[in-house]
């Protein structure tokens, strides 16, 4: 949403986008997979290790050409709408590379590595064992973080999430794994890279069963990845299909006599319109639709590759409004219809476990303290620094946030110096998850991080969203890697004002103000609209905001100015359109990342390497606190945004427009009142 410039008396006002819409990235399908010839290469962190093996200069991962094949059906549609792509143009547009797909393949682990790894676990701490035989569950309900989480947390992280499920596909006392999927509250791009390691769990040879008591679009997305798929007889069965909603409160706000002057650049740079208009726009129309289209598409292409029929049957089918869950078991949906308590039998029978005895289960949090050394999923001498940055985009921190509240540019550009500042490092990964929103600070961090490139290569790897200022900061980075569906692109600016005049008159409420200086009260005087010369004035200001991102987005990425205008406008993309527009390099997740960083750091393949998180979680007492009583109200997360957004300073805006995207009847596990009341601070 874009942050106005707001009156002394009524403070600031929130500007955070509310939904994350989103994106998911090319399937891994159950089908066989050919590989080529594949070179083992372990990949490790500091307290987050794993192990990937890479196909070594393979031009598209399998998931990039399975993605292909599924969207050969939507050809037509997408490349009708997409502006026809630019040559060689003055020989600025950048050369297409061939990158390494980071592709993960099991490796049997035996002889003294095996006699090592058994070792370890009997001196490993008692926090840390994991009984012989031991099933690993993990319920994936909610808000999922990009960032790592301390244990007092109650939420989800997507980087712990992805961890334990290469530590269970090595790890001899896990003998399978029973995943509970709630409503998801995250976007596709955080989806498809946990699907993405559920096949890769397959891989193992072990069992991997879902179970799912709510069923909407992202729940079967990921559960239809497992090899079993297991439903209660009173499920909930919500596959009808995806909507996107844009409000507007133009209509709302001249009732009660407040005028937002709003300046926004680009004719699809729709932050501001939820103020301005009373309807959406043609341009906006035009793109949002193109968004959903993408993602509905996908979704089709991928649920019939799974279940082996053609995306129109898929289609049929949601479009007969299904509702009992024993049409999912007649199509083949679904494996079966059981209880939990069921489905813990059927896995004791399997285990060869007695009815009256107890299945060993270990949980998501406790399994999360299974350190990687003690699997033998460590080592390397060979550092890649990995720098998270996700949320809105502020320059310092306010008074009110909290140490995990968004990317404060002052503490981003702190951690990009002392990496560029090491010798410790060969390449850096920019995890990106961000919607954008100080203009300001976006352009210190691009300085910066263009700064590191220098130095030593820097990727950046996009999640759910990157646009706006989430793009400014990856543009700067030498390899720009989306998942298919991240939403990026957004290249343009928003500012504004309030103007409160007629709601001073209805309440009897007078300012005067007394100034020096033709545009002193430009920003000061709410009590009336712009002048014609500050209105000129402002919106040069703002024209001047958007080529500054445009020029300097066209110089990263190799293009020319028209070249870069041409998809700027702030129009949003999925991340296979922006690939080949120029303003995404590859398509895949963090795997396909570090593959590509080693690759520019000339770093072999098939050599270990070690990644170095930058953003480690220390909580403090307060945090400490809120993780309670989250765990007790679990409301806290979203009284934090509320109060980090009423506290953010205002000015100039790179930010994507909130873009809800939902099922139709949008269930939500969220508190209404508290989502209206963040949908109304985000618009005033």
């Amino acid at each position: 949403m874009a942050r106005l410039l707001l009156p002394a008396q009524l403070s600031v006002v929130s500007r955070r986008t509310l939904a994350e819409l989103l994106y998911r990235s090319p399937p891994f399908n159950n089908r066989i997979v050919h590989f080529k010839p594949v070179i083992s290469s372990r990949i490790v962190s500091k307290s987050r290790d794993f192990r990937l093996f890479s196909t070594a200069n393979s031009p598209q991962d399998s998931a990039t050409s399975s993605q292909e094949n599924e969207r050969s059906g939507k050809e037509d549609m997408v490349s009708n709408e997409l502006p026809p792509p630019e040559e060689d143009n003055g020989g600025l547009r950048r050369v297409k590379e061939e990158y390494p797909s980071g592709e993960f393949e099991f490796e049997e682990v035996s002889g003294w590595r095996s006699f090592v790894v058994k070792l370890r676990m009997l001196i490993a701490f008692p926090w840390q064992r994991v009984r012989k035989g031991s099933v690993l569950t993990m319920k994936l309900r909610g808000q999922i973080s990009d960032q790592l989480q301390s244990r007092f947390s109650s939420g989800l992280s997507l980087p712990q999430i992805c961890e334990n499920f290469i530590k269970a596909a090595y790890d001899p006392r896990i003998s399978g794994l029973y995943l509970h999927i709630e409503p998801l509250n995250c976007g596709w791009g955080k989806v498809e890279e946990i699907r993405r390691h559920i096949l890769n769990f397959r891989k193992s040879g072990k069992f991997i069963v879902g179970y799912i008591p709510i069923c909407g679009e992202k729940e079967y997305y990921l559960g239809c990845a497992c090899g079993e798929l297991y439903v209660p007889p009173s499920a909930y069965v919500a596959l009808y299909g995806l909507t996107v909603q844009a409000s507007f409160l133009g209509g709302l706000l001249e009732k009660i006599g407040i005028e937002p002057q709003v300046q926004r650049i680009g004719k699809y740079k729709s932050a501001g319109d939820q103020l301005a208009r009373k309807s959406i726009s043609k341009e906006n129309y035009e793109m949002l639709s193109k968004l959903l289209d993408n993602i509905y598409g996908n979704w089709l292409n991928v649920i019939s590759s799974t279940q082996g029929k053609k995306s129109d049957e898929i289609e049929n089918f949601v479009n007969q409004g299904v509702y009992k869950v024993d049409r999912l078991k007649e199509e083949g949906w679904i494996t079966n219809i059981h209880y939990d308590d069921e489905v813990i039998s059927m896995l004791k029978e399997r285990l060869g476990v007695e009815k009256e005895k107890k299945l060993n289960m270990v949980d998501y949090r406790k399994y999360s303290r299974v350190r990687n050394w003690t699997l033998g999923l460590c080592g390397g001498k060979d550092q890649i620094a990995v720098i998270r940055a996700s949320g809105s985009i502020s320059r310092a921190r306010s008074p009110l946030s909290v140490p995990s509240s968004g990317i404060i540019g002052e503490q981003l550009i702190e951690k990009i110096r002392s990496v560029r500042e090491s010798d410790r490092y060969k390449a850096v990964i920019l995890r990106i998850d961000s919607p954008g929103g100080d203009a300001l600070a976006s352009d210190l961090m691009w300085r910066e991080i263009r700064l590191l490139g220098e130095s030593k290569p820097v990727i950046a790897s996009m999640a759910d969203v990157a646009a706006s200022g989430g793009y400014y900061m990856a543009m700067a980075a030498g390899v720009i890697v989306a998942e298919s569906l991240t939403l990026t692109g957004s290249i343009g600016v928003v500012t504004g004002k309030f103007s409160l005049r007629e709601l001073y008159e209805r309440i009897g409420f007078n300012k005067e103000t007394i100034s020096r200086g033709r545009y002193a009260e430009l920003f000061s005087a709410e009590q009336r609209p712009f002048k014609p010369d500050e209105a000129e004035l402002f919106a040069n200001s703002a024209q001047n905001a958007y080529k500054s991102f445009r020029d300097k987005a066209a110089l990263s990425r190799s293009m020319t100015v028209d070249q870069m205008e041409a998809v700027a406008q702030g129009r949003v993309w999925t991340g296979g359109d922006a690939e080949s527009l120029g303003l995404v390099d590859a398509i895949g997740g963090m795997s396909r990342a570090v593959a590509i960083a080693k690759k520019k750091a000339n770093i072999p393949q098939e050599s270990q390497v070690r990644l170095v998180e930058m953003s480690r979680p220390s909580p403090t007492l307060p945090e400490i606190l809120s993780g309670i009583g989250s765990s007790l109200v679990g409301v806290d997360q979203t009284v934090k945004e509320i109060l980090q957004d009423l506290t953010s300073s205002s000015g100039v805006q790179a930010r994507m427009d909130g873009i809800m995207f939902e099922r139709l009847q949008g269930l939500s596990y969220g508190n209404p009142i508290f989502t209206l009341i963040k949908d109304c601070l985000s618009s005033l």
